[in-house]
């Protein structure tokens, strides 16, 4: 279904979506810091766990690089605790702030300030940082324009026979990028409320009558 016509479906289903659920607000953070935080966290956990997470490193004053930075990784690992693995959660944080540290001397502004490709390079050299956690980070906390692809993005779409669910994470990106305009906006929504419907309706066992994507308005509003 790769052609000219699907790509185009593919932005009438944004246009639907918004409409339909409105902004998401996401990424929810309050710095730059918090947001990184959070999707190095939110990794093969639900986000509420990385919420009480989050809650505990603020009570402790602790959403700082210099302060993350002299924490050993069993006093991380202890208050990140509710996000799961923690232990390996701890690693990642503090590889993450080590060249937050050695490189940008804690300032992160300074790290976001690369180009996409060098930013995304850094990421990916760091340990414990894949495709779509570095993704989320440069979309969500560089706000730089790269579509997020997650295992909902996936699911979704190839149910709906655009790709196959099988296609690599550049293919499935590279997808996105020549189907959608190039607008921050739109990636960061579109990657949000691609998240709400992988959640509530297009689940492992689907509930496709409950669907937004499966309603009559549906198809009068985005394939007419």
């Amino acid at each position: 279904m790769e052609n000219e016509k699907s790509r185009s479906l593919v932005y009438s289903i944004y246009l639907y979506l918004i409409k339909s659920l409105g902004p998401q607000g996401w990424w929810p953070a309050k710095t730059p810091l918090e947001m990184v935080i959070g999707a190095i966290l939110t990794q093969n956990t639900a986000w509420t766990n990385v919420e009480k997470a989050i809650r505990n490193l603020k009570r402790k004053r602790w959403i700082n690089a210099a302060v993350l930075h002299k924490r050993s990784h069993s006093e991380l690992a202890q208050t990140i605790r509710p996000s799961g693995y923690f232990n390996i959660k701890s690693v990642r944080l503090k590889n993450f702030v080590q060249i937050l540290m050695d490189q940008f001397k804690g300032r992160i502004e300074r790290m976001f300030a690369l180009s996409l490709p060098e930013l995304r390079d850094l990421l990916l050299s760091i340990w414990g940082i894949g495709a779509e956690t570095a993704d989320s980070i440069i979309l969500y906390g560089a706000r730089k324009k790269i579509f997020v692809v997650d295992a909902y993005t996936r699911r979704i779409f190839s149910r709906h026979g655009f790709f196959p669910e099988e296609h690599s994470y550049e293919e499935v990106q590279n997808f996105f990028h020549q189907s959608l305009p190039k607008k921050l906006k739109i990636f960061n929504e579109y990657h949000a409320l691609i998240v709400n419907i992988g959640k509530n309706f297009c689940r492992k066992v689907p509930l496709c009558h409950l669907c937004p994507l499966n309603q009559p308005k549906f198809y009068v509003d985005s394939l007419h």
